[in-house]
This record gives C-alpha cells, structure tokens and sequence, in this order.
C-alpha cells in the first residue's frame, strides 16, 4: 500500500471518529446498570446455591468487559467529546474495571504509538521475543518466556497478576496525576471490600468477587491477545515500521456473534480501532463497512481464533508466527552438518 492510499484510507475513517453524546450517555445505563443487577443477583442467590451465584457472577464478569470498553474509550478520550468527563468516567469505570485510569491510559497510548515495532516492545503489550532472540537468549530467560507465553499461566494466572499487581502500582517516576489516580482507584476498592466484607462476611465477598475479576480478566487478556498473535500478523524494526499497515495488517478483524460483538463493545474490528483510535466503540462496524480497503484485513472467528494459542515465537524472515516445535525443527535444520 502507497504512502497516499494510506494517508487516504485514514481520511476515510476519520469522520467516524466523533462521540455522540446520546449514544454514549444510553451505553453507560445499558451496560452499568446490568452490571450491577447481576452483581447483586449473584450476592443475593449465594444464600440459595453458589452455583446459581456463580452465574450471575459470570454474566457480570460479561459486563465488566463492555464497561471496560466505555474504559477503554474514555482514555482515548472517545466516549465524550469533553476531556473532563472523560476523565470522570474513566475513573469512574476504573473502578468498576479495576484498572488505574491515568496510568493504563499512558501505558495504552504507547502500546498504540510501537504496536508492531520490533524495536520498542515492552509496554502495554503481549510479550513476543523473535526466532533469532530466543536463540540467542540463555536458560533463564527462556524457561521466563515459556511459562509467560503458557496458556495455563497466562490466561491462568495472568487476570490475579492484572488485577492484584499491574494496576495496584505505579511507574518509577510518575507524574503526580497518574500517581494520585491511581491511590483514589486503590483507595475506592479497599473501602468497598472493607464495606462488602464487614458486611456480608469476607467468605461471601470472596465467592461472588473472585468469579467476577477472575472471569473478566480471562476473557480480557484473550481479547487483547488474540487481536495481534495471529499467524501472520505485522511486525518491523523501527527503519521498515509503519503506522498505517501496522494496524491494518497487524491488528485482526475478530468476527464475532452479534450477542458476543455488542458485549465487547465491537472491540473485535480492532484494525479499525488501531487505525483510528478516537473512533468510539458504536462507531467501529460503521466505519469498517463504510471502508472497502478494511475489508482485507485479516479475519479471524471463534474457531480459527483457538490457533493462536499454538503461536510462540515470531519469525522475522518468514514474517509469521511460529510455534515453539516449528522453531526447534528449524534450529536443528539450521545446525545439521552439510552433505555437500
């Protein structure tokens, strides 16, 4: 793709990216205010069955995902046109989502500004090292990267790790607003478990909360994961890296039911997102079908989308992922003595 069709394919989404107000204002009681039904529901029926609890608990967890779709839009300042509310939701949905507003809206900005650059990998990402670099690295950094990129561990441990550690602390150096943003998020959550827990007991906040963020930020680590671990996703060194292409090519179009698209707030046409990040969540179908060029993007379903789970390494001559079997055969292949 030229430089000039670029250019243009990004003036043709750009009247997309625009908040309505209405839209934006219904979005927030379609989908806060079923939050909280089924999160009382799912406190209400642990006296009847736990199982029954657990799935309201489920269904909430559903609603956590879209209310960190509104989340995710107020920190690219696309929910509202007005920076302040932005803001005020944001926290506001922080909370809801656990996640510390100021400080996932910097770490995210970057991860949209490298995604796809060799070069400048490391934060707001998945981390992927290449052929050439696992080969070179030693025991340790290895067996890191193996129970990193392990489905158990990742998808396992890896919502109590978001949750209970990367959005609790701040950077080394943060500014005072991300810093203060992060201590009110903190401090609203420990004095709404300390409400729950001395009121209900701390073995109800338990079997209702856990389920909740647990299952929450399952489903959230897989949709952030499987939108740029396909098999032949983009990447470049900083020199070949462009912006353009790194979100068309490297970011999936995520072809979901109608019920599982609305959920996730359409997060599943992320190249358009990538493309244009202040095209608000309501808005992203229309932009993609409005947008034939888009329509190359790479498509993934429900079904299709269970191969990435195989891809570990990237191959930086093959322009492909590859799974750590493939990677070994190539090795030995690289390594075997010539017969010439």
């Amino acid at each position: 793709m030229s430089k000039q069709k670029q250019a243009q394919l990004r003036k043709d989404v750009m009247p997309f990216a625009k908040s309505q107000t209405k839209t934006s204002i219904i979005q927030l009681f379609n989908t806060i205010l079923p939050f909280f039904a089924l999160w009382f529901l799912a406190y209400q029926s642990l006296s009847i069955s736990f199982w029954l609890s657990l799935l309201f608990s489920i269904g909430a967890a559903g609603f956590m995902i879209r209310t960190f779709i509104i989340f995710h839009d107020c920190a690219h300042q696309s929910f509202f046109k007005s920076k302040k509310w932005n803001t005020i939701f944001g926290t506001i949905t922080g909370v809801i989502t656990h996640f510390a507003y100021e400080k996932w809206k910097r770490e995210h900005s970057i991860h949209h500004a490298t995604s796809g650059n060799l070069d400048k990998r490391g934060i707001g990402d998945i981390w992927v090292m290449t052929v050439e670099e696992y080969e070179e690295a030693g025991k340790w950094e290895r067996l890191k990267y193996r129970l990193y990129r392990n489905p158990l561990i990742m998808f396992g441990l890896g919502p109590l790790s978001l949750f209970l550690l990367d959005n609790r602390f701040n950077r080394k150096g943060a500014k005072k607003k991300e810093r203060m943003n992060t201590y009110l998020i903190n401090g609203l959550l420990v004095a709404i478990y300390c409400l729950i827990g001395f009121t209900l007991g701390w073995h109800v906040l338990l079997l209702v909360q856990l389920p909740i963020i647990y299952v929450a930020g399952m489903l959230g680590i897989w949709l952030f994961y499987v939108q740029h671990q396909f098999e032949d996703s983009y990447f470049e060194n900083e020199s070949e890296w462009d912006y353009v292409k790194a979100a068309v090519d490297g970011s999936s179009y995520y072809k979901l039911p109608r019920w599982l698209e609305w959920m996730t707030g359409s997060i599943g046409y992320h190249h358009v997102h990538h493309l244009a990040p202040r095209v608000p969540n309501y808005s992203l179908e229309k932009a993609h079908e409005s947008t034939p060029p888009l329509h190359q993007a790479t498509t993934i379903t429900l079904k299709s989308s269970l191969e990435s789970i195989r891809f570990r390494l990237y191959d930086e001559k093959k322009k492909t992922f590859v799974t750590f079997r493939e990677m070994k055969a190539q090795l030995n292949e690289k390594h075997q003595p010539s017969t010439d």
